[in-house]
């Protein structure tokens, strides 16, 4: 096995900005000036979302964990730099602690149009702020083969990731309401297995033939085999407060998809669970992040959720040098130690009993770890 290549489990990481009032810390709409001054930067890797107080930024293709790094911080600088130049603060958390869907301005522009106009306030209430890492695959096969088996880490990345405790200046009681917010959408969550790529696309060409999307980019779930590109899309998470957590998300992610695929060069596969039982998973995680129990099915029984994310760091050990992100990694130990984005904002709220607070210290976290 030591000629095992890795190479082409390349990653590009999107991420969703939230753009706020530097003295108020309210979500302000931007009018897309920050993207358009951003696009004489960096051209198409920033672009506007369905909000106006939402800015989108994608990497290019990376060829490794450090290149996703320098790119994801070079990124955030820049729309930083080019809001705070406009009077805008940044920050990223899957939330907004207190600013109402209702008072934010849509993005005239035919795809949000129509989103609008065929889901009406879910829509309109999507105010919400996710990472999505894409990995790179050798074929369409691969992709969905990886996809398929990988569905059952979903619920351990995302109880990682949480970060959007609060909702309209409410406690929830969740660690990440994002995802109780994105579910009003159809084609969302935890997808089935396919038992082929030629089953997906016919899923994906049923839809489109019965106008129920006008292409596969409208299939929201948490993990699909991206429509145009030979990769495997994560789209599970919160977006995270700093460079260095969604990067190591992203790594996570990566290992994942490469341990499948060692497994499968020796014709090994993960165990297939459903759907509902992964969804079980998927609730907890929400609920609890990193400080509940997550099922293990092959042993029947709920397992303190840490010590699963342990155990898949252990799973995934053999191939992390050679994908040369162990020192990314290194910090899924930290956010296990010192909680994560909800964790971290949950404590500023107890200490203050104030959102705009909680709202500051996001705004502080966005460069903190450049």
């Amino acid at each position: 096995m030591s000629s095992l290549s890795f190479k082409h489990f390349t990653l590009g990481v999107e991420e969703e900005y939230m753009v706020m009032d530097p003295n108020t810390k309210e979500l302000k709409s931007h009018e897309q000036r920050i993207v358009h001054e951003g696009q004489k930067i960096i051209k198409d890797k920033v672009k506007a979302e369905m909000h106006q107080a939402v800015v989108e930024v994608g990497t290019d293709i990376c060829q490794n964990v450090d290149e996703a790094w320098h790119d994801v911080a070079l990124l955030r600088k820049t729309i930083s730099d080019i809001g705070a130049g406009m009077g805008y603060a940044l920050g990223a958390a899957g939330t907004h602690p207190f600013s109402q869907w209702q008072s934010q301005l849509i993005t005239d522009h035919v795809r949000y149009n129509e989103i609008v106009a065929e889901l009406q306030d879910a829509a309109r209430s999507n105010l919400i702020f996710g990472l999505h890492v894409h990995v790179g695959m050798e074929t369409r096969e691969m992709a969905m083969h990886i996809a398929n088996s990988t569905r059952y880490f979903l619920p351990h990345v995302y109880a990682l990731s949480t970060n959007s405790p609060f909702w309209e200046g409410r406690l929830t009681g969740y660690k990440s309401y994002r995802t109780k917010v994105f579910d009003k959408f159809p084609r969302t969550g935890i997808p089935e297995a396919f038992e082929s790529i030629e089953a997906y696309d016919n899923y994906v060409k049923l839809l489109i033939k019965t106008n129920s999307i006008d292409n596969a980019k409208k299939i929201w779930w948490d993990l699909r085999v991206h429509p145009f590109f030979n990769t495997v899309e994560f789209r599970i998470c919160d977006v995270p407060l700093t460079v260095d957590e969604t990067i190591a998300i992203a790594a996570l992610f990566q290992a994942i998809c490469a341990k499948i695929y060692k497994l499968r060069l020796q014709n090994m596969n993960f165990i297939q669970y459903s759907r509902h039982l992964i969804n079980e998973n998927k609730w907890r995680a929400g609920r609890y992040g990193i400080d509940g129990y997550l099922i293990d099915f092959g042993k029947e029984e709920q397992i303190n959720t840490r010590v699963l994310i342990y155990e898949l760091l252990d799973f995934v050990d053999d191939v992390v040098d050679p994908l040369g992100s162990r020192h990314r990694l290194a910090l899924i130990h930290k956010i296990i130690e010192r909680g994560t984005g909800a964790d971290r904002q949950l404590k500023v709220y107890e200490e203050t009993k104030n959102l705009t607070n909680v709202a500051g210290y996001i705004q502080s976290q966005f460069l903190s770890s450049l």
